[in-house]
């Protein structure tokens, strides 16, 4: 009898100290690290990991809230950049800013299970998953992480309510022509955002016309910023000098992250 109270005594005192375990403060953003609206509340931000609507079919470890976190210099010189779109007629729009290690490894860990390939049909039609790694669709590591990468399109104003992706909806390829793939206010841009596809190099050849034109827009106006682009990736621009060059961090995409301790 009093062993089996003794037991119980040891654990009621082992609890406490296991959950505190878990319930570890979150890291925090450096100080220069800023959200995107507090530097220009009039981009888009159309967050698509913090919906269902992406390649893996679920919400991102890691994305908290829908915003857009970057640091300093990069928003900032997005703000220049919106300046000039919109004396143009057109908006940027952002899909994926500052992105936390945690996030990266649950790509990693989706591109590592093979059976799970609900969203190919519209995100990788073309492309075996077992080659999204060799391809270099899918890495270990992203400059995401470093806060000063931004995935961007631009939207022609006044912008267009874009309809929310209802889980389970007929998935259509990434590159078929604008009116027939998911709707998106962007302007044409050849293929959706993050379209594991050759299509979507940037200066892809078969790209042409407005497409073409609609992606030299984008690219033009951020490189002439200290942006530089992924040849691999027309929505994928990379703010130089950056502020964190080797560290990737993994503090949540939340507001919280944001309050700095003083």
């Amino acid at each position: 009898m009093t062993a089996s109270v003794v037991a119980v005594l040891a654990l009621g005192t082992a609890a406490p100290t296991a959950s505190a375990s878990v319930a570890k403060p979150e890291p925090k953003a450096p100080k220069e690290f800023v959200a995107l609206r507090d530097i220009d509340p009039t981009i888009i931000q159309e967050m698509r990991y913090t919906t269902r609507h992406n390649f893996i079919g679920k919400r991102i470890d890691g994305y908290r809230q829908p915003v857009c976190i970057l640091t300093r210099p990069a928003a900032v010189a997005l703000r220049k950049a919106q300046r000039q779109l919109l004396r143009k007629g057109y908006t940027l729009k952002v899909y994926d800013c500052y992105r936390p290690q945690r996030a990266v490894d649950h790509f990693v860990r989706w591109a590592k299970d093979l059976n799970d390939q609900a969203m190919k049909r519209e995100f990788y039609p073309r492309v075996d998953k077992s080659r999204l790694f060799i391809d270099g669709y899918i890495a270990e590591k992203s400059g995401h992480s470093r806060g000063s990468t931004v995935d961007l399109t631009i939207v022609k104003l006044p912008a267009r309510h874009t309809r929310p992706y209802r889980p389970g909806e007929r998935l259509v390829p990434c590159y078929f022509p604008k009116d027939k793939r998911f709707p998106d206010n962007s302007v044409d841009m050849g293929t959706g955002f993050d379209c594991f596809d050759t299509l979507s190099h940037t200066l892809n050849p078969r790209i042409k016309g407005r497409q073409r034109a609609n992606r030299l827009l984008l690219k033009n106006t951020l490189e002439s910023l200290g942006y530089v682009n992924l040849p691999e990736e027309w929505w994928h621009f990379t703010y130089k000098p950056e502020l964190f060059p080797n560290t990737y961090f993994d503090f949540p995409v939340s507001r919280r992250s944001l309050t700095h301790h003083h």
